[in-house]
């Protein structure tokens, strides 16, 4: 005997796609873009970059710049840090991890996204954002740049957000 249950409409209007620049990260990408141009959706790119990050960027900038960023505060510092070109130094830029993901599906149509860097606590930060950014799905990778043991399965930073997301969340297993 067949009953017809409708289903609920489930609209996913702002989608927070999290990334932490990882290739895992670069694989879960066209998942939160085929969601977002599928349901006609604002997308924001997230990352976190955590106050002892900071200090690790020292090498792959110019003393000038070291000397800058360190004599302002922590918001400023951030500003000029998305401000300067990739060439300035060594590390790639969230605009141009995106541009590259999206080079990857040349088939699909330009996505319109908006991108956002927070600073502190990475696991806090991503739930403060998805809390309090209105969003209707997050979407993050399985693993991320860091391994360790109880990592083996579901990355650490991953565990931690399914946990404690008071919105859906969709994890991109890597691709083997």
């Amino acid at each position: 005997m067949s009953r017809q249950n409708p289903l609920k409409q489930i609209d996913y209007g702002k989608i927070l796609y999290v990334t932490d620049l990882s290739e895992s990260g670069r694989q879960a990408f066209p998942h939160a873009a085929a969601i977002a141009r599928r349901n006609n959706a604002q997308l924001t790119v997230f990352h976190v970059v955590e106050n002892r990050d900071l200090q690790s960027l020292e090498g792959y900038m110019s003393n000038e710049l070291w000397e800058e960023l360190t004599s302002r505060n922590l918001e400023d510092a951030r500003n000029i840090m998305l401000s300067r070109r990739p060439e300035d130094f060594a590390i790639r830029n969230i605009e141009q991890f995106c541009e590259e993901c999206l080079a990857d599906q040349p088939e699909h149509p330009v996505l319109s996204y908006e991108i956002k860097v927070g600073t502190g606590e990475r696991l806090e930060k991503i739930l403060e954002e998805a809390h309090d950014g209105g969003y209707d799905l997050l979407v993050i990778s399985k693993h991320g740049n860091r391994a360790s043991v109880k990592d083996a399965v579901i990355g650490d930073t991953t565990r931690r957000v399914i946990r404690r997301s008071r919105i859906p969340v969709l994890v991109i297993p890597l691709d083997e």
